[in-house]
């Protein structure tokens, strides 16, 4: 009945005997399911894995059977937070998959030589800009990871904003959260809402992007070196993958308004950018590739590391991360 949880026939035979009586011993659960004892350490080990056993706090060196109630449902939640993670995967997936796509674009020949054009040097990629800002009519989406913009990057963006906005056209931008804490970007983003632009945050973000009018974007050719230059394409699949992917991401972002604070969990006492931390470390990265992540330094991520495990009470980034489960923080 527990197969869809992940509980085999004898898995679930051992976990309701073990609840019937909790202090039942290997030989004794082989006698009563007509199994082996190697089958039962199996189904032991695994029930283990599935954390509907733990360590007794009473009788050092045995398990105790977690109830149902508790341990059921966390395996609920478990499954949930890997679909989630799956659909976030899928998404990005399809990010890449279209990127690859436009990239090669050029090498089909049933593919017309306009649909896709490489820009190399920041000087192609800017007079491209400048151009299709000038055809820009109805709407600019726009992905700026990193954190902290820099200045020649926001100098060079805003007579293009201005122009864009004194038209009326719809300019939507997502910073992340590490961007709120760089006064030269955060001061730029005050300024596009107060002309009538719109300016959300997120702690991680896609590569970066902009899409003009919904038929036009362009893209890093490599997200981690934009050196390498950019790609701009109108292919139609493309384009609507990446308008998915902002849209997506847009719906989870945080106006810049709004108080920070205010995506703070109630139950966890945790802000959202705290949750997408623990939520990578957990996952094994590095603090350097967490911080990349987030759009902050390494040294950010071992400080609010620090703090967390402060309000844990935890001496190790193990028992750290043993403590956020048990409370939930990772869900």
């Amino acid at each position: 009945m527990l197969d869809v949880l992940g509980l085999d026939r004898t898995t679930e035979a051992a976990y309701r005997a073990l609840l019937a009586h909790p202090e039942g011993s290997v030989t004794q659960l082989a006698e009563q399911l007509g199994v082996s004892e190697s089958a039962v350490r199996d189904a032991l080990d695994r029930l283990v894995d599935l954390r509907l056993l733990r360590a007794s706090r009473d009788v050092q060196g045995s398990l105790r059977p977690v109830s149902p109630e508790h341990g059921l449902e966390m395996l609920l939640q478990r499954q949930e937070d890997e679909l989630r993670r799956r659909r976030q995967e899928l998404e990005l997936s399809k990010a890449a998959a279209a990127l690859a796509i436009a990239e090669y674009a050029d090498l089909r020949t049933d593919v017309p030589a306009a649909a896709s054009e490489r820009l190399v040097g920041l000087d192609a990629i800017q007079a491209k800009l400048e151009v299709l800002a000038r055809e820009l009519t109805e709407e600019c989406l726009a992905v700026m990871p990193g954190g902290a913009q820099s200045q020649a990057s926001l100098d060079a963006s805003r007579p293009l904003d201005e122009a864009a906005l004194r038209r009326s056209v719809s300019l939507l931008t997502l910073y992340q959260d590490s961007a709120r804490h760089d006064p030269a970007t955060f001061a730029y983003a005050r300024w596009m809402t107060e002309q009538g632009g719109m300016v959300r945050t997120c702690p991680t973000l896609p590569p970066r992007m902009l899409v003009f009018d919904r038929t036009v974007a362009v893209v890093p050719i490599d997200p981690a070196d934009t050196r390498r230059g950019a790609l701009c394409t109108r292919e139609p699949g493309v384009v609507a993958s990446l308008v998915a992917l902002f849209e997506q991401t847009w719906q989870h972002a945080v106006p810049l308004g709004a108080d920070r604070s205010q995506g703070t969990d109630a139950g966890t006492g945790l802000t959202t950018a705290e949750q997408e931390l623990l939520r990578l470390l957990a996952a094994g990265l590095t603090d350097e590739v967490a911080g990349r992540r987030l759009g902050i330094s390494a040294r950010s991520v071992r400080r609010q590391m620090a703090a967390l495990m402060e309000r844990l009470d935890a001496s190790s980034r193990f028992e750290a991360g043993l403590k956020a489960a048990q409370r939930g923080w990772l869900q």
